[in-house]
């Protein structure tokens, strides 16, 4: 198998880690050689948390700048902030709905204009998907399934060697019994929704 590397970035409390601990599982799963690594970061302030995700027997799990094959962003600011990391023939997934950070809310800086942003991820990467991933969650009966959405969508683009059955098996053996159901139909409302 090829060599991937995924690159996960949020804010702390989206679910960054267990999305990444998911695909690592799946992998295994699947046979594959897999590395995960975690940068907690600020987490407990809504800070940035990054993990990547290592298929193919690559042994660091450092991603360095223009090194992503995808980028799954779970908000806009930490995609935008993650691209230096990515090169024109990268994957970029993102989540639509942003989580404002405390300095543009006291007005010491503004959120960017994303629909600008969002144009030039479509014009500049070999493929870009984006979409309001909160508003599936809470479809699927919890607003803290962003993460599972956006690894629906990771799978549905088929650019990893995991399939659907994989990953949904997956989150039945690893994620708590009362969380089960609504991660099951986030991932699925994900993987239906991934149009790019």
């Amino acid at each position: 198998m090829e060599y991937k590397k995924i690159l996960f970035t949020g804010v702390g409390g989206q679910g960054t880690l267990l999305a990444s601990r998911l695909l690592g599982q799946a992998a295994m799963k699947a046979g594959m050689d897999v590395r995960v690594s975690e940068v907690h970061g600020m987490a407990q302030r809504g800070g940035v948390v990054e993990s990547t995700v290592m298929l193919g027997g690559l042994k660091s799990p450092i991603i360095s700048k223009g090194q992503a094959d995808i980028l799954v962003g779970f908000e806009p600011l930490e995609t935008l902030r993650a691209l230096e990391r990515c090169s024109k023939k990268s994957v970029v997934i993102t989540n639509k709905n942003p989580i404002v950070p405390i300095t543009v809310k006291l007005g010491q800086f503004e959120y960017p204009d994303m629909d600008t942003w969002f144009g030039f991820m479509k014009e500049n990467f070999r493929r870009f998907c984006a979409l309001d991933a909160d508003a599936l969650a809470k479809e699927a009966g919890t607003s803290k399934a962003v993460n599972i959405v956006l690894l629906g969508v990771l799978i549905a683009l088929k650019e990893i060697p995991i399939d659907r059955e994989t990953v949904l098996e997956t989150i039945k053996t690893e994620v708590k019994p009362k969380f089960v159901e609504p991660n099951i139909k986030a991932f699925e409302l994900g993987y239906e929704n991934a149009k790019c």
